[in-house]
């Protein structure tokens, strides 16, 4: 490489390393979501390309996921310093390929803590909670033993696992695998989900023309099965009754092949949005998104005991999926999951209404916290004696899923390598009648 080629390189390389600690300083004030704040960094910077995007997110997301840990061994508060402590401890760059991109004063520091870290680091991983706040510490020690904690928060520390789900409106699973093969990807099927994919490594996908096209979706394994726990039949009313941005509710739709009435209900209408593209790319049409004030709108009084299914994907901490969201570990308090627990109960309640009898409802959370999936089920069966329990076994064995947690499901991240997911199946009793339930 010529002199002013290699110049140029550095350069680049500078920028980068400049680009991602701007990213981490504010990524690190904890005020927004981490992929918010980064879809606003790219805005500003549209000159980045994907791959510079990727390294950035990752390094953000790298930091995000051992905050704790990477600020006790840097001592310093520092976005440049903590973007190089990312290089070396998260990535795995040497000192020497570091010696570009830093001058005199931080390459003496980066030395300094590449001895520092690698000394204490047996030490770290002696800490269960290096890398997690007390509080939500001190809540998983009411819920699992010791090693569970352990085995928990250390998963939490690495990248999740990166799926896709096949629309099988448009093409099958095998095909997909032999079609992505043949490009050079690195896959196999989901071990679980009948439709899934998993990716090794994060390939740019935005322009592939499988997802253009509609015939694969982002969808995680965890967030898959849950389809088939609602397990929607061609001809049936069904309610996705927090859609949000409509992955649950385009794999219902298709479960469905886009026969019967499907509402995809939520209260923020740029969610919903979200939702307009992935459809018109599913070639679905039993589909109908609805914007809804509240729990208790006016528009499903009509609707009372009248839907076959209900899904009731509930707002939650996300601590399930602290692998792809890390930064939610870090705004986790007892106050906010009370505040949720009060919104759980509600929208299950509510939603509980639209179920017809001998009809299903299914309340799920990507949560691993009792507080917001045991204990909210325990509380809605105790209030509502028409509805029972059903064992989420074998809803699932009738897809072929081989997958048995017990009477309802619960993945967990370093057990089943998915998100941390909930869910429970509730039946109406057949010879309950249409009734307001409070």
């Amino acid at each position: 490489m010529k002199t002013t080629e290699r110049k140029h390189a550095f350069e680049c390389r500078h920028y980068l390393i400049q680009a991602l600690a701007e990213a981490i300083r504010r990524a690190d004030i904890l005020r927004y979501p981490a992929d918010s704040v980064l879809r606003q960094f790219f805005r500003e910077h549209s000159s980045l390309g994907q791959r510079d995007r990727a390294f950035i997110a990752e390094g953000v997301f790298a930091y995000l996921r051992r905050r704790r840990s990477l600020k006790a061994l840097t001592q310093t508060t520092k976005p440049r310093r903590l973007a190089l402590a990312v290089l070396v401890r998260e990535f795995g760059v040497a000192l020497r390929e570091t010696e570009a991109l830093a001058d005199a004063a931080d390459r003496e520091w980066l030395k300094d803590f590449d001895a520092h870290w690698k000394a204490s680091e047996a030490l770290l991983s002696e800490i269960d909670h290096a890398d997690v706040p007390d509080e939500l510490w001190a809540r998983l020690n009411q819920d699992y033993d010791a090693a569970t904690c352990t085995q928990l928060t250390q998963a939490w520390t690495q990248p999740a696992a990166f799926d896709l789900r096949v629309n099988v409106m448009k093409t099958t699973r095998d095909e997909a695998l032999a079609a992505l093969r043949e490009e050079g990807w690195q896959i196999e099927p989901t071990p679980y989900s009948p439709l899934g994919i998993r990716v090794q490594g994060r390939p740019i996908l935005a322009n592939h023309p499988w997802l253009v096209e509609g015939k694969l979706e982002v969808q995680s394994e965890s967030s898959q099965l849950i389809g088939y726990l609602v397990a929607p039949r061609r001809g049936e009313m069904v309610a996705d009754f927090c859609a949000g941005a409509g992955g649950k509710t385009l794999l219902l739709g298709m479960l469905m092949r886009s026969q019967g009435r499907l509402y995809a209900f939520d209260v923020l209408d740029k969610r919903l949005q979200k939702l307009t593209p992935r459809l018109a790319r599913s070639g679905l049409s039993n589909v109908h998104p609805q914007r809804i004030d509240s729990e208790r709108d006016a528009k499903l009084k009509r609707l009372a005991g009248k839907m076959d299914r209900v899904l009731v994907d509930a707002p939650c901490t996300g601590t399930g999926t602290l692998q792809r969201n890390p930064d939610m570990k870090w705004r986790y308090s007892d106050a906010g999951l009370a505040e949720l627990n009060a919104k759980q109960a509600s929208i299950l309640a509510a939603a509980a209404r639209l179920v017809k009898p001998g009809g299903r409802l299914v309340y799920a959370t990507c949560s691993v916290l009792s507080a917001e999936n045991e204990a909210i089920i325990t509380q809605f069966l105790n209030a509502h004696p028409a509805f029972s329990l059903h064992p989420t076994a074998e809803a699932l064995a009738r897809a072929q899923v081989p997958l048995d947690t017990g009477e309802t499901l619960k993945l967990l991240p370093h057990a089943h390598h998915t998100d941390g997911f909930f869910a429970a199946v509730m039946v109406r009793d057949q010879e309950s009648g249409i009734r307001n339930q409070n």
